[in-house]
């Protein structure tokens, strides 16, 4: 198992809550304090379950506490200027969070997207007051995503002040999800199992550095989508938006994992519908994505295990998408229940994984043997 340093830890774990959480009357007292649900049977197996973090309660979505917080300490820095322009690619929940930052700190706003966006998205996002800036070719290396960032930098070069927030790389999107894992030892006091999804690596890097800190034999389990770069497959067609990546982020911390679960497109609608059914919450890909596995560890691991998935967001984007039977049928997603386990690899490399599949070596893709593995495995 992985231990990366630890970090101080507060001496006083029941003033968690309280310290981090404080009344105010505006929009962006509405982010945090979000609540835990038990997630048991019927998703899970009899006498087993796992508990979920609901970040759908935020306004937006879990990336309101990284856009506030981005937005707040490059303001302090003297990084973004008063009233200066906020300039980002997403594929929508930063989005939302920037637009609320923006309202928050006076600044306009400016998201960069592709075509996969849902039109719901795009409509909140106007009505929000942000601008929407599509991009319609992909980049024939780096698909939508990298389109988004070469679009990013015209942008910011058009406009001289204004500041891109660069998700991906910017150590405060990791900084910002401290408060969140506060809130978690406050609400469950142990965990030994920590589920989250991994795109820009932020919200997974936040939890688990600052969970290690008070539990140190705690179980990260990164969730990415099949076709993702970021564990060490080679970029794929990816039906699925907020987790996987078709570039390496920065912020990903490799040494924190201890397993990383790739799921397909119709393994997340399975496990997403089955939760609206059997339990009235949900959320889009993510939300499969994780509760899936999630599902899968409560019932592998030892029943006193406390295990707590993060889902990002709730269901209402996704209307069009995941909760739509046309949709669905269109993309092949409603192929029926997944398998009871996941498939399992030795290492990253070893073959491109199409379905849901484990693997409990962890490398950075970038570093020279996993290249080279990556590539061998490949040509297999």
């Amino acid at each position: 198992m992985n231990h990366p340093t630890r970090i101080a830890v507060p001496t006083s774990p029941a003033q968690l809550l309280a310290d981090a959480k404080r009344p105010m009357h505006t929009p962006a007292g509405l982010v945090g304090d979000t609540p835990v649900l038990w997630i048991g049977a019927p998703f899970t197996a009899a006498g087993r379950g796992f508990w979920a973090k609901l970040e759908g309660h935020n306004p937006g979505g879990i990336k309101d506490r990284t856009a506030l917080y981005m937005v707040r300490a490059a303001r302090e820095r003297g990084q973004l200027v008063p009233g200066a322009r906020i300039i980002e690619s997403t594929s929508g929940t930063l989005g939302l969070g920037l637009a609320l930052a923006g309202a928050t700190y006076g600044h306009p706003a400016t998201v960069v997207t592709d075509p996969g966006m849902e039109p719901l998205m795009t409509g909140l996002l106007t009505a929000y007051g942000a601008e929407v800036d599509l991009v319609d070719t992909p980049h024939p290396a780096g698909g939508w995503q990298e389109a988004r960032r070469r679009r990013v930098a015209e942008l910011l070069a058009a406009h001289p002040d204004a500041w891109c927030p660069d998700q991906y790389n910017n150590p405060d999107n990791v900084a910002a999800y401290a408060p969140l894992a506060h809130e978690l030892v406050a609400q469950l006091g142990r965990i030994d199992t920590l589920v989250v999804s991994v795109g820009t690596g932020g919200h997974s890097a936040g939890i688990a550095s600052v969970l290690r800190g008070y539990f140190p034999r705690l179980r990260v389990v990164g969730v990415d989508t099949t076709g993702s770069t970021i564990f060490g497959q080679p970029a794929g067609n990816r039906l699925m938006r907020g987790l996987g990546s078709s570039i390496y982020p920065g912020n990903v911390a490799y040494d924190l994992f201890d397993e990383v679960h790739w799921v397909a497109a119709p393994e997340a609608v399975w496990a997403a519908r089955r939760l609206a059914r059997d339990h009235y919450a949900t959320g889009g890909w993510s939300v499969g994505a994780v509760a899936l596995v999630a599902r899968w560890l409560a019932r592998t691991l030892p029943a006193e295990d406390r295990t707590v998935a993060v889902f990002p967001d709730g269901p209402q984007r996704y209307v069009g998408t995941v909760f739509d039977d046309g949709y669905c049928r269109e993309h092949d997603l409603l192929g029926g229940m997944p398998a009871d386990d996941p498939d399992e690899i030795a290492h990253p490399g070893d073959r491109i994984v199409t379905r849901w599949t484990r693997c409990t070596h962890i490398t950075n893709p970038l570093t020279a043997t996993a290249v080279q593995h990556t590539l061998a495995g490949a040509a297999r």
